[in-house]
């Protein structure tokens, strides 16, 4: 709304007034938000770092079993074994709340292949294998899960901090111009008053001096 347009009076002057106040205070809040939000993306950032690191090694550690495996056992064996794997269950996926932005909760369930009767005698270096893939398994959706939430925290971010811009560089300052303009009005009017009650007093004193002539 332009200026032009606002009504010079006290009740518009102290309504804009309220306006500025709770403004401030809504950007006071997102400042705080966006704080929390940039807070709780460093830590979920460094989490997401020590588990990338935590993968290298895990999946380093599983190829040198695999490999251990296959010269104990065998490739032939180490084959069959792995055909009697049942597959991986359905990840089922939840939401959380983090600092008011929903996020994916990853859960994998209890997948545990060596659990199947007909793995329950397997070869020591083919049991620590697999035990290394679960574990990897299990990292990766870890990581995921966390990836996406930094994606989502740092959309959460972005829209915070564009609210927060306008109401600091546009709401505040056009709200605060209204203030001005009414101020200004007023001066004016209180002038042009002024300069009336002059104009008047000195009709009425010209009107009495011509009466007392007379």
């Amino acid at each position: 709304m332009a200026v032009e347009n606002v009504r010079p009076t006290r009740l518009e002057l102290l309504r804009t007034r309220r306006r500025i106040v709770v403004a401030k205070k809504g950007l006071n809040l997102l400042k705080l938000k966006r704080s929390a939000l940039i807070a709780e993306f460093f830590a979920i950032s460094k989490e997401a770092m020590r588990l990338r690191g935590d993968l290298q090694k895990r999946i380093a550690r599983g190829y040198e079993s695999i490999r251990m495996a296959e010269m104990m056992e065998g490739p032939t064996r180490l084959e069959n074994i792995s055909m009697l794997l049942p597959d991986v269950r359905p990840v089922r996926v939840a939401t959380k709340n983090v600092m008011g932005v929903r996020t994916p909760r990853v859960d994998a369930g209890d997948y545990a292949p060596v659990a199947s009767p007909a793995l329950l005698d397997l070869p020591t270096s083919i049991d620590e294998s697999i035990h290394h893939f679960q574990g990897i398994y299990q990292v990766v959706l870890d990581i995921a899960e966390k990836e996406n939430a930094l994606r989502r925290l740092l959309r959460e971010i972005e829209k915070t901090k564009r609210r927060a811009s306008a109401i600091e560089n546009v709401l505040i300052p056009r709200l605060e111009g209204v203030v001005r303009y009414i101020k200004f009005r007023f001066d004016e009017m209180e002038r042009d008053s002024f300069s009336m009650l002059k104009t008047v007093k000195r009709k009425m004193e010209q009107e009495a001096e011509e009466g007392a002539v007379a």
